[in-house]
């Protein structure tokens, strides 16, 4: 959706900044897409009115740029309604009767968004990033990606898709990286990070870019975690959530391996928005819970998210980036980080415990103890 920051910003010149951003050429571009050099001129100078629906598809996949957006941005540029809009309306005219429905019954704004967001809370998505080498379990990831390590009789990750299909979550990505081939379920999407062993959490999540967007929830592959967790985070309605437990020192109690100087904390505020994440240092600040490796976001959340993005890593790629050496390093947190230094707000779903990290020798062994009360009760 365009908003009233955006309206002063055009179609082609939106694009043309897409693609110097990403060193592209014109000639280069419209090759790829399919048109002549000098259409393209005249769709990046306004000469020429936003092209269709298939050009725009193409163009958001080159250019790496929400399709959405750049729908409502044709729309705005013709002073009609966004291309891929009108085209669903004319293939399926029965829709017009429930927009004349809204506009009869003279639904709010607010009205409209709880229509919106029941629709997207019965679509909902996961994204699973297990592309990571797991180097800290040692032996027991030589072998195998650390998703893949068994837990009475099924594997982490068989444990996440279980919890996620029980929440109604079905349609499941994942980002694989490390001893791929060892991650091969049916009924998944897969995605491949093909430069695991130099990039970090962050960049990993945008070889899998096409599928974020609607209501998805973003998470690590090596946790272990209860239907509550996942139920709770689908019921937040804000664009941007992140998953904190606020009963986590007692989990840190005794573990030498991963100790609490390593947790990925969270500050928030009275309303629960985030003001600090990550590896806070906390002897010197009061923290109010740790960052389990869960994300949410709606639709608008996800545009964000990748808008930001794509801005940041033009700025800062082979450079400092919060607290990673380079942009490519950046975990998710310091995005996230990045996000709420520049005002976005950030929402806190709130649980106390119902999870575990699976990061090194320890934090199995002690998960495998416990799993056969906590995680396998028939």
């Amino acid at each position: 959706m365009i908003k009233s920051e955006d309206k002063n910003k055009s179609f082609g010149s939106y694009i043309r900044k897409l693609r110097l951003q990403l060193g592209i050429g014109q000639r280069e571009l419209a090759k790829k897409i399919g048109i002549a050099a000098s259409f393209l001129n005249d769709i990046e100078k306004e000469k020429r009115s936003a092209p269709k629906s298939n050009i725009i598809k193409k163009i958001s996949l080159l250019l790496k740029s929400d399709i959405d957006y750049l729908n409502d941005l044709a729309g705005f540029s013709k002073k009609t309604v966004a291309p891929d809009i009108s085209d669903y309306i004319e293939s399926n005219p029965k829709i017009v009767s429930l927009i004349r429905s809204i506009k009869k019954n003279e639904l709010s704004n607010d009205q409209i968004n709880e229509i919106e967001m029941t629709i997207n809370k019965n679509s909902s998505k996961a994204l699973i990033i297990a592309a990571g080498l797991g180097s800290r379990l040692k032996k027991h990831t030589e072998n195998l990606p650390k998703c893949m390590l068994d837990f009475g009789g099924r594997t982490l990750l068989q444990r996440q898709l279980e919890v996620y299909k029980k929440c109604g979550v079905n349609d499941i990505s994942v980002i694989r990286g490390y001893k791929k081939n060892k991650i091969n379920y049916k009924g998944l999407k897969y995605f491949e990070n093909t430069d695991y062993q130099n990039n970090n959490i962050l960049n990993s999540i945008f070889y899998a870019e096409e599928v974020i967007n609607g209501n998805i929830i973003i998470s690590y592959s090596d946790i272990l975690f209860e239907p509550i967790v996942v139920k709770r985070t689908l019921e937040s309605n804000h664009d941007i959530s992140v998953v904190v437990d606020i009963d986590w020192r007692g989990y840190y109690v005794g573990r030498k391996d991963h100790p609490i100087s390593e947790a990925e904390n969270v500050i928030f505020n009275s309303n629960n928005e985030v003001e600090k994440i990550g590896k806070i240092n906390t002897g010197k600040e009061e923290v109010h819970g740790e960052f389990i490796g869960m994300i949410k976001l709606t639709n608008r959340g996800a545009n964000i998210f990748k808008q930001h993005f794509h801005r940041l890593k033009t700025i800062y790629w082979n450079k400092p980036f919060q607290r990673a050496k380079t942009f490519q390093k950046a975990y998710l947190t310091d995005f996230i980080q990045e996000l709420v230094d520049i005002g976005i707000k950030v929402h806190c779903v709130i649980i106390e415990s119902g999870w575990k990290e699976i990061d090194t020798v320890e934090d199995y062994k002690k998960a495998l103890v416990g799993f056969n009360k906590k995680f396998n009760k028939k």
